[in-house]
């Protein structure tokens, strides 16, 4: 019985040529990453924004908060799709971690920053 279960766990699992497991493993695009990540940041009390490109490895102060991107990825086959960075975004004066984790530029609220005056979010990776 064990045995059976084991077979049948290798099976499901995707292979690097996106075979196996049915539509869970044609779901997964591979992804490439980018050199820099474009973020957009916004101050809620007065409205302004501000967009930065923060390259991987090296962090920008957006407003009060320091923005750290450790990763920045992107469809491969389709460049302008759906990007995701690595995000760590900490208080400058007392290095307080307000968020940290994989952002997502489609869908920002689904791990967003938790900041009563600020926001930061992905708008897409830059490879050049």
């Amino acid at each position: 019985m064990a045995e059976a279960a084991e077979r049948t766990r290798e099976t499901l699992r995707c292979r690097p040529d996106g075979r196996g497991a049915g539509a869970a493993c044609r779901g997964q695009e591979q992804a490439a990453q980018g050199s820099a990540a474009v973020l957009r940041a916004l101050d809620k009390v007065n409205g302004h924004t501000m967009d930065t490109e923060v390259a991987i490895g090296a962090s920008a102060e957006m407003f009060g908060l320091l923005v750290t991107v450790s990763d920045c990825r992107y469809p491969a086959e389709n460049p302008t799709g759906d990007a995701f960075a690595y995000l760590s975004v900490r208080d400058p004066s007392d290095g307080a971690v307000h968020f940290q984790g994989w952002m997502v530029a489609s869908s920002p609220a689904l791990s967003a920053l938790d900041h009563n005056r600020y926001d930061v979010w992905v708008m897409r990776c830059s490879s050049s």
